[in-house]
């Protein structure tokens, strides 16, 4: 397959600084996220009166309309990014976001509350564009590592939000939201003075092409370029299996091996340690190596060696034996994201990352259910298989297998399938 030519990528003065602050931009995006984790549902909880059945049913709407709203305003995002650059759309979400959790501190009612959240799953769609910014400013021979370099964002999110808002909500339920605040805020001022645009205004679009600036029509843009469709429908797979951990890990390990909320903190950080080294270090210093093609194959196999030792592991320790594996799997989303770049026009990037972070908030509105519901099923009486617990994680092996399947063979004629023309 050949490269998409593209405009030579220019040295920015500031691209340095441009780097850090995109890798902060989503760091708090995340620690934002991570940071009300632990108190949202007992914020829910004295906003419905105190019935935790309720609230309950409350919370797993709240999730469904964060991803929904990531899923809608992905594209859009993107879009506008192609038409008025990187910078604009990126500070205003980072400013929207910390106005919302101020919102949110304040939120006397629950409709509020709901609103406050569907305002920042609008808001929290700009990684999408911070992507779109790494692509326009670094070469193709080092994005891979540039996205390594965002994933350990998510990662240092993951750790430290929430810890830091098991901290905050010490001095009061609605303090995390007010932290939450403060880093969007602060993040935005740094990036008014410091970030420079990474798009020129020769290489934006003309106009938002509307067509394609939905979940929908941002499909058809995929759909032109047959290698980013089957790619993006492993970025699809991985997203969705990755659901089965966040909608079943708690309950579990509750039920498998007794862990409780200590535990299973303390395991969670240890995911996030794992996956910070895996994207900052280890992505970086494999690429050369092994190249985009043999580390998304080693990626894949490893994570689904990783799901399968979670979904079978009859004891605790051969369970967290699966984690470095699940980790490791993290070397395959870079060099398939960077992979994905080289065949789209400079000018659709931002509409790509659209796309791409639109499938995997899709598979947020439905992986939860699918994985819970799973779980349910095969812990009660009514088990298809019996002594199979982890049966959403064994899921989660078999699609990310599929995955592994469907990128050996998009990939076997890497070097000699075209690109598709402009249309």
């Amino acid at each position: 397959m050949h490269p998409m030519s593209e405009p030579e990528i220019l040295e920015h003065p500031g691209r340095n600084a441009a780097v850090i602050f995109i890798f902060v931009t989503v760091a708090i995006d995340m620690l934002a996220f991570g940071i009300i984790i632990p108190v949202l549902p007992h914020l829910i909880v004295e906003l419905v009166g105190g019935s935790i059945s309720t609230a309950a049913s409350w919370s797993s709407a709240f999730a469904t309309l964060f991803m929904l709203m990531q899923f809608v305003c992905s594209p859009i995002q993107g879009a506008l990014s192609d038409r008025f650059g990187r910078r604009t759309v990126i500070l205003i979400s980072s400013f929207g976001l910390g106005i919302d959790f101020i919102v949110m501190a304040l939120a006397p009612t629950l409709w509020l509350l709901f609103l406050g959240r569907c305002i920042s799953g609008i808001c929290a769609a700009s990684f999408s564009t911070a992507n779109a910014y790494i692509a326009d400013i670094t070469p193709r021979e080092k994005r891979a590592a540039a996205f390594g370099f965002l994933g350990a964002a998510f990662g240092l999110g993951f750790i430290v939000g929430p810890a830091l808002g098991g901290a905050l909500a010490h001095f009061g339920i609605r303090i995390p939201f007010w932290g939450a605040a403060v880093l969007s805020l602060v993040n935005f001022g740094y990036g008014l003075f410091v970030l420079p645009e990474s798009l020129p205004k020769d290489r934006r679009s003309v106009r938002v092409d509307w067509r394609h600036a939905n979940p929908l029509g941002s499909l058809l843009l995929l759909r032109r370029y047959p290698q980013v469709f089957g790619l993006a429908a492993v970025f699809f797979l991985i997203a969705l299996a990755q659901f089965s951990l966040n909608s079943t890990y708690v309950l579990y390990t509750d039920y498998r091996y007794g862990w409780g909320p200590q535990i299973v903190g303390y395991t969670l950080g240890f995911v996030g340690l794992c996956s910070g080294v895996v994207q900052a270090v280890l992505v970086r210093r494999l690429m050369p190596r092994l190249g985009e093609r043999r580390m998304i194959l080693t990626g894949l196999v490893l994570l689904t060696a990783g799901y399968a030792l979670l979904g079978f592991a009859p004891d605790a320790w051969l369970f967290l034996c699966g984690i470095p594996f699940i980790c490791l799997g993290g070397l395959a989303g870079p060099p398939a994201q960077s992979l994905i770049t080289h065949q789209v026009d400079p000018r659709e990037q931002g509409r790509l990352q659209g796309a791409l972070t639109s499938l995997q908030s899709c598979a947020g509105i439905f992986g939860p259910a699918l994985f819970a519901n799973l779980f349910a099923l095969f812990i009660s009486d009514h088990a298809p298989v019996k002594h199979l617990p982890g049966a959403a994680f064994v899921l989660a092996a078999v699609l990310i297998a599929g995955a592994l399947v469907l990128t050996a063979r998009l990939t076997r004629n890497l070097h000699t399938a075209s690109a598709p023309a402009e249309v």
